[in-house]
């Protein structure tokens, strides 16, 4: 991203390695601010009921058309438990009980790391919010593993898979480097 004025006092900036730092900064020579650039934390849960994971069919970009779990942007002031049950609600209006951390993968090439946590859905009044074109519940078997938008979901259930048929879920932590397509 580029950035042209401080958001501090509104002078032009530049971009500069600041002393006692090791990589380029957008840096205010008027007040002196630093302009850090972190990695997004995208927060989604991972809702079940009976066995079968809802899923939400995308109504917007990136991956329009192609289902996912239910995640998104976390916002300022809240914690990331308070996220993925959020972003159930605004995606599939579901209401879902937060349980154990489950998955965390670092996506460098695109600066996010996505999270998500177990869960149970609470009912099964849910339906499309506004950037779902679909929602449904999906066992094993029906996934529709060739339609899953991210590698990020599409990891997260397989590790959920198979840690349910060994009857013990742990922590996953790992790594989704880009696929240079041709």
């Amino acid at each position: 991203m580029t950035m042209n004025y401080c958001s501090q006092c509104g002078a032009k900036i530049s971009l500069g390695i600041p002393p006692g730092d090791d990589r380029p900064r957008y840096v205010c020579a008027q007040c002196g601010t630093i302009h850090y650039e972190n990695p997004k934390l995208v927060v989604g849960a991972i809702p079940e009921w009976e066995g079968r994971i809802l899923l939400c069919r995308r109504a917007i970009e990136p991956r329009h058309g192609k289902w996912t779990l239910p995640a998104g942007f976390m916002e300022n002031n809240e914690t990331v438990a308070q996220a993925a049950a959020r972003e159930t609600a605004e995606e599939a209006c579901a209401r879902v009980e937060i349980d154990k951390l489950y998955t965390v993968y670092s996506i460098p090439h695109i600066s996010q790391v996505h999270v998500f946590f177990r869960s149970r859905l609470l009912d099964l009044d849910f339906r499309p919010g506004s950037e779902s074109l679909e929602v449904a519940l999906f066992g094993e078997e029906a996934m529709p593993w060739d339609e899953l938008a991210f590698s990020s979901v599409r990891n997260t259930l397989r590790h959920f898979f198979a840690d349910r048929r060994k009857g013990a879920f742990s922590l996953h932590v790992g790594d989704i480097e880009r696929i240079l397509r041709e």
